[in-house]
């Protein structure tokens, strides 16, 4: 068999497991009582879908939260993913959660409002992805109705006016409007096979199935149980829903099939854009007993193809005359085709707009009870996107607007996480040659330009003393701050909790557009053996971030000259994390290894408790004072010969050795108290002046294992040189262990060096 083949048959096994074959109605109840939740009503099914996906732990704005995977976009490995307002999205669930119960809310049309580029079109794309994907499961299966009255005999089809006979397949007709199979029952036994199934149901959320069959489908209904009582039938039911004239199928929710869209370009007058509209052409052919007849209608309005799930009003200050019209359809659930005919609808009303949206709803505001849109107002639910304000979250997506990267980041701690952050991006871009050549960003420079924009939407006016934005931005991203030995985590900082967070600051599509020119701009760099002029550092890009706010349209004069003021904060900050790369690069063969590191904090723990140590030979010795000065002089670098008489530490010493590993290690036994608690099973990170021994360096390290370096002739070192060694080795660990490339590593660590050579001396 050949490749193509193979993938032939791959095609087959998908479609296989994706549809199924016609089933009678009585052997869709069957399925029903065995799996209820295929007859689930819409609010219901979009809910489940949801809930499927499972849920994974996060961090926001400095806070663990619990996320639907849902909106990770699973099914697409995260094309569509909405990144961040993950307490917007649960709340849009609970919302769900209440209209499908019947709790609450089922008047309500969900309203999604906010900036641009804040995440909104991804939530349609999301939602649709996602529904479909789910569709296609066997728990996610979803049924309507197809009918053939040909096979009735008496001339009459389903076709248009055509009859082709007997019971040939081109005369079965799907349900225009994916009705509910169930919706065929009437209502008195519809109500007691819901009541029957809820019962078995493990679930807060029962079924609730009360429309009325569609038009087109009723017709065909009518016309079969007219014929049948002409003909005397006892068992009138059976007859119409004999498997001759009445199948249930299964269908893959997409656009038009259960979710309806209207964006802003559609138009039409307000039924034709709701419902769809009449095919003149066909009235007369079609005449049904002295009025229309619905075989003549096309069903391609917004309520139309999203019954049976979910209505999506894209841009919706652009059908703000809809509104008004939509104000009854989640409360009463119908709507009419013509003045005769009327449609019930099944499916959740959920709008999405920018701000402008607002203003058109706000402009009779000032008649307070003759407001005109009070109603409307009133009916609106409202979730707020905003501004993402996670430093991880609007770094990867920057790397997404950059490069095409969809893949959702996890990390099993921040420490994955921020590896993630600070790593460079290659792009491809096209000469005028027609040649493809890469540009760097160098590492930290996308972190830079989402550090800025994070920066920009963080109100500064609940600051406390001794924070600035940064810290604010690293708090909400990290969930902590650490300074020396000290941890503050967010809570410990009263932050205001009506904060304009997010709501205001520098778009994606502004940063994007960006760095999407910086790639085609040359830079005044030289080197004789690299490429540095392909290279793009941090600096380089929050110059052009903060240079392009003048000529910017979208930002006000206020906007531009308060974002202007905040780039040196992150200027500092990338500058130091740009600083301890090149330190840790020269110092990467000089840590202190973690066995010597146990050792001393056994030997602490040992001196605190007044316990003996088992040595390798299995003997008790008692703890060694000279071993500890040495580590607390050498590698802490806390202390020096004065504070101690001989090897016996001073009272300041001793504090130290309390207040920083002491209570540490009590801390970690209290924490695994339920554990055999023992010294060997200590996680040294978890006690933070342990942490910064083992994970840096700073330049007095430095200077004391490289005495005769020279940072002012680190552009070029002369030969013979400790300046020259230890540049060599400095590049190569930056390349690597950090993710650099030789041309980047060589232009930061000349950029640290000469802001190091001014305070060197």
């Amino acid at each position: 068999m050949s490749r193509g083949d193979d993938f032939v048959t791959a095609g087959d096994r998908a479609l296989e497991e994706t549809y199924e074959g016609p089933m009678s109605l009585a052997e869709y109840v069957d399925r029903v009582f065995e799996q209820p939740s295929i007859a689930s009503h819409a609010s219901k099914y979009l809910l489940q879908a949801i809930e499927a996906a499972g849920t994974r732990t996060v961090i926001e704005e400095g806070e663990e939260k619990e996320r639907y995977r849902f909106f990770d976009d699973p099914h697409n490995d995260g094309e569509h993913a909405v990144l961040g307002n993950t307490d917007i999205l649960n709340s849009f669930v609970d919302d769900l959660r209440s209209i499908a119960s019947g709790r609450g809310k089922h008047e309500k049309i969900l309203w999604f409002d906010g900036p641009t580029a804040t995440g909104k079109s991804e939530l349609k794309r999301c939602l649709i992805n996602g529904l479909r994907e789910y569709s296609k499961t066997p728990e996610g299966r979803r049924y309507t109705v197809e009918w053939n009255i040909a096979s009735a005999g008496g001339g009459r089809g389903l076709s248009y006016g055509d009859d082709l006979g007997g019971d040939d397949e081109a005369n079965w007709y799907e349900s225009p409007v994916q009705s509910n199979p169930l919706t065929v029952f009437p209502p008195e036994v519809r109500e007691d096979l819901i009541s029957q199934v809820n019962a078995t149901l493990d679930s807060d959320v029962p079924i609730n199935v009360t429309q009325r069959l569609d038009p087109f489908s009723r017709e065909a209904y009518d016309y079969l149980e007219e014929m049948y009582r002409r003909k005397g039938r006892k068992d009138l039911f059976s007859a119409i829903a004999d498997s001759r004239h009445l199948r249930v199928k299964n269908y893959i929710v997409d656009v038009g099939r259960g979710v309806g869209v209207l964006h802003s370009e559609d138009d039409g007058t307000p039924k034709e854009r709701l419902v769809g509209s009449w095919m003149h052409g066909m009235l007369q052919k079609l005449d049904s007993r002295g009025r229309k007849n619905p075989q003549a209608f096309s069903y391609d309005g917004v309520l139309s193809q999203g019954n049976g799930l979910l209505t999506i009003v894209e841009d919706a200050a652009q059908h703000a005359d809809l509104l008004q019209k939509l104000l009854n359809v989640p409360d009463e659930g119908t709507v009419k085709l013509d003045k005769g005919i009327g449609m019930d609808i099944d499916t959740q009303l959920l709008i999405i707009s920018n701000p402008d949206l607002e203003a058109v709803l706000n402009q009779h505001a000032e008649r307070q009870g003759m407001d005109p849109l009070k109603a409307l107002k009133r009916r609106l639910d409202k979730h707020e996107f905003a501004y993402l304000t996670n430093l991880s979250l609007e770094t990867e997506l920057i790397r997404r607007e950059l490069t095409g990267e969809h893949t959702v980041w996890t990390a099993e701690s921040y420490d994955d996480l921020a590896e993630k952050i600070r790593q460079p991006v290659v792009v491809a871009v096209k000469q005028s040659s027609g040649e493809l050549m890469d540009r760097e960003f160098a590492p930290h420079a996308i972190e830079a330009a989402a550090l800025y924009s994070v920066v920009t939407r963080l109100d500064d006016d609940d600051l406390p003393t001794g924070v600035d934005l940064v810290d604010k931005a690293i708090l909400f991203d990290r969930g902590y701050l650490q300074e020396g030995d000290t941890r503050q985590s967010k809570a410990d900082f009263d932050f205001d909790g009506d904060s304009a967070d997010g709501t205001h600051g520098i778009p994606v599509t502004y940063t994007r557009d960006i760095l999407a020119d910086l790639l085609h701009e040359e830079t005044d760099r030289h080197h004789p053996d690299l490429h540095v002029e392909r290279v793009i550092m941090p600096r380089d890009v929050l110059n052009a971030l903060a240079e392009g706010l003048v000529d910017a349209p979208v930002f006000s004069t206020g906007e531009r000259t308060e974002f202007e003021a905040r780039v040196a904060e992150v200027k500092n900050h990338i500058f130091g994390a740009q600083e301890q790369d090149v330190i840790d690069a020269m110092m990467h063969d000089r840590k202190v290894d973690e066995a010597t590191v146990a050792e001393y904090v056994e030997q602490v723990y040992a001196w605190e408790t007044d316990e003996p140590i088992i040595n390798e030979r299995g003997e008790r010795e008692e703890p060694d004072p000279l071993k500890m000065k040495i580590f607390e002089v050498e590698h802490l670098g806390r202390f020096e010969e004065p504070d101690y008489s001989g090897d016996q530490p001073s009272p300041e010493v001793q504090s130290f050795r309390r207040e920083k590993i002491i209570t540490a290690l009590n801390r970690h036994a209290w924490e695994h108290r339920d554990e055999d608690f023992s010294i060997d099973n200590v996680d040294l990170t978890a006690i933070p002046v342990i942490k910064t021994v083992l994970e840096s360096n700073d330049w007095d390290d430095v200077r004391r294992i490289y005495d005769d370096l020279d940072p002012r002739q680190w552009d070029d070192p002369p030969s013979g040189t400790e300046t020259l060694a230890l540049k060599k080795k400095t590049i190569q660990a930056m390349v690597d262990l950090l993710g650099y490339s030789e041309a980047s590593a060589e232009l930061t660590s000349r950029h640290v060096m000469g802001q190091v050579a001014y305070r060197w001396d």
